[in-house]
C-alpha cells in the first residue's frame, strides 16, 4: 500500500498496492498542478478525509472533480463525475506520497494538450 496526503494532512489517500505506471499530463490543469497520477477505482483506492475537507474543481467536458484540500490548497485527487462501466475511477496525485514510495514505477508522458496520446 502506498498512501498520500496534502501538506496539512487534512486529506490522505491510500492505494492498495504500487501502480504498474504514473501519468505525466501536460493538460492545462495538469500542468498547473503538477501532478503524477495513479489511477485506480474505488475499489483500489480510499479517500481518507471529512465531507467538506476538499474544494472539487470541473472544467472542460465535465468529466472529471479536481479535489484540492480546503486548508492547504494541494490537490490530492480526481474523482471520475459518472461510473465507467460500474466502476468510478479515480486518481491519486503520487505526489502527495513520500518519493521513495513511487520510486522507480515507470512514469508515462500523456499529451493532454494537443494529440491526446502517450509519448512514449
Amino acid at each position: 500500500m502506498i498512501a498520500g496526503s496534502g501538506h496539512c494532512g487534512a486529506v490522505r489517500w491510500e492505494y492498495d498496492a504500487a501502480p504498474d505506471k504514473l501519468t505525466d499530463c501536460n493538460c492545462s490543469v495538469c500542468r498547473r498542478i503538477g501532478a503524477l497520477w495513479a489511477y485506480g477505482t474505488l475499489k483500489t483506492v480510499k479517500v481518507l478525509a471529512a465531507l467538506d475537507a476538499t474544494i472539487a474543481y470541473v472544467c472542460g467536458d465535465r468529466l472529471l472533480a479536481f479535489h484540492s484540500c480546503r486548508t492547504c490548497g494541494c490537490t490530492t485527487h480526481w474523482l471520475a463525475l459518472a461510473p465507467e462501466n460500474g466502476e468510478w475511477r479515480i486518481a491519486v496525485n503520487m505526489r502527495m506520497a513520500k518519493p521513495a514510495d513511487y520510486a522507480g514505477i515507470r512514469v508515462r508522458h500523456f499529451d493532454g494538450a494537443d494529440s491526446w496520446t502517450f509519448l512514449d
